[in-house]
């Protein structure tokens, strides 16, 4: 079993450089504070703040060179210091145990055979690093003090680990020791690297998380040294941005969901043992057991001894796995593109269109995802679309006694609302994947060719396989939307008849699960990101992908009686002129085809 070696500034002719004076340091670190708290760069000039904070970045980790915690030996020494641990303190590890599975990295091995749902893992809240574990610990007077702690659950975490693994006393030394010294996020690339994704839709975020950990470094590090509330933490001999972005990587990588005590809120933790569990697609089979205030996990399928057990982390992309778990799971059923979407305020149908838009639920701007599987659009995404595209339909969803009813139907893709709309809507989304896939330098074949290369480095080639799963849905986006519009070209043609719907039609949506159907109209999207899809029930487990609970809101409350009269007077009014502002729309709307998102930080929904 290894020892921890603490090292603050290594000797001479060791590799580290000079002592640095702590007002040096602090000179450093307020430049860097001062850069990343600037406001944010114009279109285009984002990757000229990533590498100027980098810049700065490195100057201050070659300050620091050597003064980072370490452990001697690695991880794999102290696994059974974890396991014993564990059983001491009542979790189960009878069924299986630590095992290296090469490019997997380490996960569960089974020792004995386990069947489909049953429960296999328990870990107890004792063992577990939480926000409340971090109140009640030597950051706790700093914690009460500092509102960004108090409002950053996962920024306390991080600062919590840190504490405790400079603690030669912590009670949870056995599972810091086997956290990875170094992990792959993309906190951890070479600027080259992060270079391979400029022009994907995940840089941004990519660019965004760096920056957002250096500001947060800069921050912590002049609040740890000049704080009354700090003056006992050992993070103030000794805190490097290698500290900071390792304890960030950890929990970012790990952190999720549980219940307090009571059950009245969720909180974010830490759990070992558990967090060891890799990825594969499947459902979610984490809960929190609130009556013997532990986390559980059943099996996920039938495991034979010596089998890996794996579990379901979400429905995350590729971007999101990359970005927040540091690795790209080929075989990624839920893998998508987000893309935003919006009606122009200067086209003549705005207010009408935006009211329509409201009565289904949907803002008149909003983020959605264009998915690798068939259907490649959400119903929202549809519904969007189909008004995007109305013209002088309008008025039938706006005016009547069935103009309600008709809203049902938006989502639903045996109902269109004429085949003109449809072949405008299929057209719009082939010409926009196709205007997306322009913005890339390279083509997908170009990035196959590279992924054949054998000296790639693994952040290279997890960034080149990044871009290309984007690319790769995009082209079927492109492809779909061509097959559709020729097939209601073709209806068009035949002067084929609109499917009529029945009154117990129009309550239901187009999903593919037959038990997840909902009116649209029953459905706010205003803190939900669509790419997850808006589910029929709630989010029962807390865990597995850091999963919200998310309740979604009724939006149907009958329209007030000032409002439709006023809906009427703008329906004649404005389509008076639909033909000419509808082309202008829909001009703009292509303008904007490189368009794609802010930054969706992981902390909170779109």
């Amino acid at each position: 079993m290894g020892k921890k070696s603490r090292v603050k500034t290594q000797k001479s002719g060791s590799g580290a450089s000079a002592v640095v004076s702590p007002k040096e340091m602090m000179t450093h670190i307020s430049e860097l504070l001062q850069k990343c708290s600037s406001a944010a760069p114009s279109a285009g000039k984002e990757w000229e703040e990533y590498t100027q904070i980098r810049g700065l970045v490195e100057k201050i980790r070659k300050k620091q060179k050597g003064m980072s915690v370490v452990f001697e030996g690695s991880r794999e020494d102290y696994f059974p210091e974890l396991m014993s641990w564990a059983e001491e303190n009542g979790a189960s590890c009878d069924s299986f145990t630590v095992t290296n599975f090469g490019t997997e990295g380490y996960g569960l091995r089974a020792t004995m055979d386990i069947k489909a749902e049953e429960l296999f893992l328990w870990i107890p809240r004792k063992m577990l690093m939480t926000v409340e574990s971090a109140q009640n610990s030597a950051l706790g007077p700093l914690y009460s003090q500092d509102r960004i702690l108090q409002a950053m659950g996962n920024v306390t975490l991080a600062l919590h680990l840190l504490c405790e693994r400079a603690n030669t006393a912590s009670e949870w030394l056995p599972y810091i020791h086997t956290l990875p010294q170094e992990y792959d996020t993309p906190l951890y690339y070479q600027q080259d690297e992060v270079e391979l994704l400029l022009g994907t839709q995940a840089v941004q975020d990519v660019l965004s998380q760096y920056k957002n950990t250096a500001r947060q470094y800069a921050y912590f590090y002049k609040l740890v040294q000049t704080h009354p509330a700090a003056t006992k933490l050992a993070l103030k001999d000794s805190f490097t941005f290698d500290d900071y972005r390792w304890a960030v990587s950890s929990v970012m990588t790990r952190q999720n969901q549980i219940p307090t005590e009571d059950g009245s809120r969720v909180t974010l933790a830490l759990i070992p043992l558990w967090d060891m569990c890799n990825h594969t697609n499947g459902l979610i089979t984490t809960g929190y057991n609130l009556e013997d205030d532990r986390c559980e996990c059943v099996a996920l399928q039938d495991y034979k001894e010596n089998e890996q057990i794996y579990i379901f982390y979400g429905t995350r992309s590729n971007a999101e796995f990359v970005i927040h778990n540091g690795f790209f799971y080929q075989d990624n059923a839920h893998d998508r593109v987000k893309i935003k979407l919006g009606v122009s305020k200067s086209e003549r149908l705005y207010a009408m269109k935006a009211e329509v838009l409201a009565r289904a639920g949907i803002p008149a701007s909003c983020v959605f995802a264009l998915h690798c599987n068939e259907p490649p659009i959400s119903a929202q995404l549809l519904a969007f679309l189909r008004v995007f595209c109305m013209t002088e339909e309008l008025k039938d969803y706006l005016l009547g006694d069935h103009a309600i009813n008709k809203i049902f139907t938006l989502g639903n893709s045996e109902f269109p609302v004429s085949w003109e709309n449809e072949i405008k809507l299929w057209t719009f989304l082939e010409t926009r994947a196709a205007l997306l896939l322009k913005t890339y330098k390279t083509t997908s074949e170009e990035d196959c060719f590279m992924l054949e290369k054998s000296d790639l480095s693994l952040h290279s080639r997890v960034a080149i396989q990044l871009r290309l799963a984007e690319k790769q849905i995009l082209e079927k986006v492109s492809s779909s939307g061509r097959a559709k519009r020729l097939h209601f070209q073709q209806k068009l043609e035949e002067d084929a008849p609109l499917p009529h719907y029945e009154e117990s039609d129009i309550a239901l949506l187009e999903n593919t699960e037959p038990d997840a159907k909902l009116p649209i109209i029953l459905h706010k999207l205003e803190e939900v990101e669509e790419g997850q899809e808006i589910q029929v029930e709630e989010h029962s487990h807390l865990l597995n992908g850091e999963k919200v609970v998310y309740r979604m809101e009724a939006n149907g409350k009958p329209v007030q009686e000032e409002t439709q009269e006023r809906v009427s007077k703008d329906v004649h009014s404005a389509l008076d002129s639909t033909e000419s502002s509808n082309k202008k729309g829909q001009m703009e709307m292509a303008d904007q085809s490189a368009s794609r998102t802010e930054e969706i930080p992981k902390e909170r929904s779109e």
